[in-house]
């Protein structure tokens, strides 16, 4: 098994021991799923779901159940630490690239799964929005490096994520500093370029895209980007990515969620949206031009 697929199992060996630490407690309490269900509020097909492992609950839920099989104390501590693993995943890009050449195609099938896709980035434009010389330019930094030869095929895969922006059924959200639009990982006609890409794109119906001014004042520090993907069809679904330097995180616990979601919020509150937000990348680009002279 390589490193990658040892990290999924890890993570499904970890949801399976919560699932069944809950149904060896409920089994042991006597009680039965629909009378559980009952008793913490939810559905018996729910509870039947978070047995199987199929669905993790949530540490109130969690909670709830400990204290209708009158679970001890040092079983509600298991059950506590075994939700908090069990919702979230962490994958290095370096034993993901060990198994696999590239992992957009592995993003595109998630971005798939969402109605709403909100991208926070504070470094760097965010990959939806690169042109395919910027988009090349920043895998070419990569660390793992990505070898000469891949970069086209990498390239490719990234900009066909990006038919997506295009569905009109789907809605995509960006909030991109203005240290993150002065990143310039090639020479100034380069970034001019991307500028007039996001400025483009900003004009399709189902897209928004947000630009925070340096001087503007924050309501907000987070320190890194992140990713909320959002389901029309259930809260459940919707989840967080968050990538640093070594690997990405997944986050699925609903109380993180709701958090990324308070940093949404705030962040939009500092930001310029439509015909402000295009202005603002005309100057960014005449001061651009003005300081490569």
């Amino acid at each position: 098994m390589d490193d990658l697929a040892a990290e999924v199992g890890r993570h499904r060996t970890r949801r399976q021991r919560l699932a069944t630490e809950l149904r060896r407690l409920r089994d042991l309490a006597g009680i039965s799923g629909r009378d559980l269900a009952h008793r913490i509020g939810i559905s018996q097909s729910k509870v039947s779901r978070i047995e199987s492992g199929s669905v993790i609950p949530s540490l109130p839920e969690v909670t709830a159940w400990g204290d209708a099989v009158e679970a001890p104390p040092q079983a509600q501590e298991l059950l506590a630490d075994l939700t908090e693993a069990a919702f979230t995943e962490m994958h290095t890009w370096r034993a993901a690239l060990q198994r696999q050449m590239h992992l957009q195609d592995d993003i595109r099938e998630q971005e798939d799964q969402a109605q709403l896709l909100r991208v926070f980035q504070p470094a760097i434009v965010p990959g939806l929005l690169q042109t395919a010389e910027y988009a090349r330019r920043v895998f070419s930094l990569f660390d793992p490096p990505y070898s000469e030869g891949d970069l086209p095929m990498v390239v490719a895969a990234r900009l066909q994520r990006q038919l997506a922006l295009y569905d009109e059924s789907r809605r995509f959200e960006f909030i991109v500093t203005e240290a993150a639009l002065r990143c310039r990982p090639g020479p100034v006609r380069l970034l001019l370029a991307q500028l007039d890409r996001v400025a483009t794109l900003s004009t399709l119906e189902n897209i928004m895209v947000g630009v925070i001014p340096q001087d503007a004042e924050s309501a907000v520090c987070p320190p890194h980007g992140f990713t909320l993907y959002e389901s029309d069809s259930s809260t459940e679904d919707s989840f967080v990515e968050v990538e640093v330097t070594h690997m990405r995180l997944i986050v699925r616990a609903a109380e993180d969620v709701a958090t990324y979601r308070r940093q949404w919020s705030l962040l939009g509150e500092m930001a310029l949206y439509g015909d402000a937000a295009r202005e603002f990348l005309t100057r960014l680009g005449t001061d651009i031009r003005a300081m490569a002279r």
